[in-house]
């Protein structure tokens, strides 16, 4: 007797929804699911929304967040500082540091970080773009690196501080320490070491 499955186009929807990330098989099956039975769900509009934002949705050529046709909202914004650069690993670490409103310039999304286990490279990430807009400033402007505190963002972190030394740019770094709320017994050695070393008078 042949075990019941589901139709090939369901199983078809279910193998394209595991290939998002964070969806493991058994989620991908349950949206699956849910868009073929629910009253509430609007499969077509889903398909149209996506279909759309494919089209329209492009990485600005300047910084690197996410543009349309009719511009970037950070690189078409004259109030921010042209004087601060903020360098990010993906456009999506823009959104925490906008929504927290403690940065008023300009950002450069690198487009992901070294990591030769996953075979990235420099020549992977938009570092001459990068070196462009600061050698194009006018005048010295501060380029504050917003890596990852992981291997591969401390490693990015040091071949752009090796490679940016003597340009026209004063480095620094985001500091890194206890999150707010968080008390000692949960943090581990290196996040306590780093809080340690970016203390500030009080």
């Amino acid at each position: 007797m042949t075990r019941a499955d589901y139709p090939e186009p369901v199983r078809e929807l279910i193998a394209e929804l595991k290939r998002l990330p964070g969806v493991g098989p058994r989620s991908a099956e349950r949206i699956a699911v849910w868009l073929l039975q629910s009253p509430k769900a609007d499969p077509n509009l889903l398909a149209s929304a996506l279909q759309k934002a494919k089209e329209a949705v492009r990485p600005c050529p300047t910084c690197g967040f996410f543009a349309t046709a009719d511009g970037c909202i950070i690189c078409d914004e004259p109030r921010r500082d042209p004087h601060m650069l903020c360098v990010v690993e993906q456009a999506t670490d823009v959104l925490p540091l906008e929504r927290s409103g403690s940065f008023k310039g300009r950002y450069h999304c690198l487009g992901g970080k070294l990591s030769p286990l996953d075979r990235v490279s420099p020549e992977d990430l938009r570092i001459p773009q990068l070196l462009r807009r600061i050698e194009s400033a006018d005048g010295e402007i501060e380029v504050v690196l917003a890596l990852g505190s992981d291997v591969e963002g401390e490693a990015t972190a040091n071949y752009l501080a090796d490679l940016l030394r003597g340009k026209n740019c004063r480095l620094t770094r985001i500091a890194q320490g206890l999150p707010a709320g968080g008390g000692l017994e949960h943090a581990d050695e290196l996040t306590l070491m780093r809080a340690m070393q970016g203390r500030r008078s009080m």
